[in-house]
């Protein structure tokens, strides 16, 4: 490492280690993040750092392995007995955190638990149809449609516990973007491989080993002491000093010096998830915005057109990712959703004298102004990369106010639609197109539909495809819907899709992890060997 570069290091580790205290013991596995969980809730919040960190407390009744191949969990067995049912048997024997025993029961709460409305699994949730306990042991699923995707919606779903909940009180999630807190923001009481033993929000979360938990560890870690570090050279430098054993995030720039660190490798693999701009396609007038005319620019396509070829997607690619991305021009997080369809990934290609010419047209020569949303502890460098944009945006006279913030006030903002351009990244284990068309971009309506569509895009010719495609049991027919779908959402420029993520975890040499395209680290199978 360069010298200015070992100073600052040095510097930032003393800070860890008054942070974090004196090294734990061997097979306590110290993990560290640029953010933390929003809640203990597992129905509260769909965003995946929260969704891994409770993951390791809570089991859902079908899984994914290392290829993210579906498997079973909590439950044995299944199979599909008609159409719109499916019967589902359940592992025998397993207990929950305090020591009740998991049956149906919990089943049939959960599902209807991740229905209600202050649930951002509800989509999901709805997909599943009505669950009924058979005996303590068998479920049975009833549909009101064919559901295509079904067994990927059930692995989205963690279950709870009812006696638990109804005697805590928390039969309903918490609702998260009005500051609702509950005994579920802070405990949790799952079947999972570990326990949680102390949440400090911001500062510490502690798990331990289940004894009692049914399945099995491949790994040796027996403690998991998650912190929260927001600053990237703290974080590193906390992992070079040995204070942190693994870094779910470190900053791109880093990678390459850390591959040379004595005492730390790098884990790397490309991530699941789309990152993308959104634009409020609904309101008249535009919040936050200061435009001639008081219209709504983003109604227009041309404007939208011009901001998307005004990107410099190489520039964002070399000099911020430090080439850690994949420049895309789809709208889902796996090209597999759009069948690997080449005219669906391509991009628009960077113009900016077709931009300046579409912003003319449009009546936009001299440009707006306007906010751009955008997190500073979700995505890699997402702020830096929000600065850049605004930046090129500046060429076709578009004046932009980088409004950063925490992830913890950054999503309640957008889910109450307080935003008017934003940044935003999409993804998880699930690859088909159905989790991203139905909640991210379709028509905002009941049961989740379109719940996450913070932009307020109504495209109904878009809806209507998408909609066929969720209830189309015939594969081939299903893969027209969906292609029609995505063709057209990118033909309007709904959105700006920027890359898909590639995501290296840097970890101490003697830890063996195993990277998932999900970006999830399973710790079961983490082993922290002896220093």
């Amino acid at each position: 490492m360069s010298p200015p570069f070992l100073s600052a290091m040095l510097a930032a580790a003393l800070a860890a280690t008054l942070a974090l205290g004196a090294p734990a013991q061997a097979q306590t596995l110290r993990w560290a993040s640029q953010g933390d969980a929003q809640t203990m809730d597992p129905h509260s919040q769909n965003e995946s750092l929260t969704n891994q960190i409770n993951g390791q407390v809570y089991e859902t009744l079908v899984d994914r392995d290392r290829k993210l191949e579906l498997g079973a969990r909590l439950a044995l067995s299944w199979q599909q007995t008609g159409p719109l049912a499916w019967r589902f048997k359940l592992r025998p024997n397993v207990k929950f955190h305090d020591g009740s025993a998991f049956t149906a029961d919990d089943v049939v709460f959960t599902m209807q638990r991740a229905k209600e409305a202050t649930s951002q699994l509800n989509v999901y949730a709805n997909a599943l149809g009505t669950a009924t306990a058979v005996d303590p042991l068998t479920v049975d699923f009833r549909l009101e449609r064919v559901n295509p995707v079904f067994l990927q919606h059930l692995s989205t779903i963690p279950v709870m516990s009812r006696g638990w909940s109804e005697k805590n009180k928390v039969t309903r999630p918490l609702d998260f973007k009005n500051k609702e807190e509950s005994f579920a923001s802070f405990n949790a009481n799952g079947t999972g491989p570990y326990m949680l033993a102390q949440r400090q929000p911001g500062i510490k979360t502690t798990f331990k080993r289940n004894p009692a938990w049914w399945g099995k560890f491949e790994g040796n870690v027996q403690e998991i002491v998650y912190t929260p570090i927001a600053n990237d050279a703290t974080r590193l430098a906390a992992l070079v000093s040995g204070e942190i054993d693994f870094v779910l995030d470190p900053a791109p720039r880093d990678v390459a010096r850390l591959r040379n660190t004595s005492g730390v490798k790098i884990i790397e693999g490309p991530e699941n998830r789309v990152v993308f701009l959104g634009m409020d396609q609904a309101r008249d007038k535009l919040l936050y915005a200061k435009v001639p005319g008081d219209k709504n620019p983003f109604k227009d396509r041309r404007v939208r057109l011009a901001l998307y070829q005004a990107v410099d997607i190489e520039a964002i690619r070399t000099k911020l990712l430090n080439g850690q991305s994949a420049p895309t021009g789809g709208n889902t997080p796996s090209p597999a959703g759009a069948y690997n369809d080449p005219l669906i990934e391509s991009r628009f290609p960077f113009d900016l004298a077709k931009a300046r010419a579409l912003m003319a047209e449009a009546g936009y020569a001299d440009g707006f102004e306007i906010t751009l949303d955008c997190p500073n502890n979700r995505y890699i460098n997402d702020e830096e990369i929000c600065i850049a944009l605004a930046s090129m945006w500046a060429q076709l006279k578009v004046k932009v106010r980088v409004n950063a913030m925490p992830r913890t006030t950054y999503f309640p903002k957008l889910e109450k639609l307080d935003t008017s351009l934003f940044l935003y990244g999409w993804g998880g284990a699930v690859t088909d197109a159905e989790t991203s068309m139905t909640p991210l971009m379709r028509i905002r309506g009941d049961k989740g539909v379109g719940l996450y569509n913070y932009g307020n895009v109504r495209n109904e010719k878009f809806d209507a495809l998408a909609a066929q495609s969720s209830v189309e049991a015939d594969p081939s027919k299903r893969e027209e819907l969906v292609k029609g779908a995505l063709r057209e959402w990118r033909e309007q420029v709904h959105t700006i899709p920027l890359h898909r993520q590639v995501i290296p975890w840097a970890a101490r040499s003697n830890v063996s992890a195993v990277h998932r395209a999900d970006n999830w680290l399973e710790v079961p199978w983490v082993t922290v060997a002896p220093k």
